[in-house]
């Protein structure tokens, strides 16, 4: 039978987000939690799929895809600036030169920061 309840931790974990940031989302008002006997916050299943969005079944080659949670919308004329929270873990990919590999160190298990640099960030839902 599946789970129906999660405990702040597992919600947090199935989310791809911290247990601070799950608690943040709670007084915000952005996660719908529930309190059992102790107190402790419990989320139900619903909750966490509703956040994590509906699984698609596209495929696309494109890696620079990061699902997550719509944090704000600000609307300024013909604009609106989205900010999302990244729910899930994501890997960066880039193509670069030998030389710039070198010339950084770059080895499995080395500490590097990957930079997205686009001219669109296109949202979808």
């Amino acid at each position: 039978m599946p789970k129906q309840n999660y405990t702040a931790a597992e919600a947090a974990r199935a989310l791809g987000i911290s247990l601070d940031t799950l608690r943040r989302w709670d007084r915000a008002g952005k996660v719908r939690v529930e309190r059992d006997a102790a107190n402790r916050r419990t989320v139900a299943a619903s909750e966490v799929e509703r956040l994590k969005g509906p699984e698609t079944s596209e495929h696309l080659s494109a890696r620079n895809r990061f699902r997550g949670v719509v944090r704000s919308v600000t609307v300024d004329g013909l604009l609106a600036q989205v900010e999302i929270d990244v729910t899930e873990p994501a890997r960066v990919v880039a193509i670069i030169t030998r030389d710039s590999a070198e010339q950084l160190g770059l080895k499995p298990g080395t500490g590097a920061t990957g930079v997205v640099k686009a001219t669109s960030v296109m949202v979808e839902r």
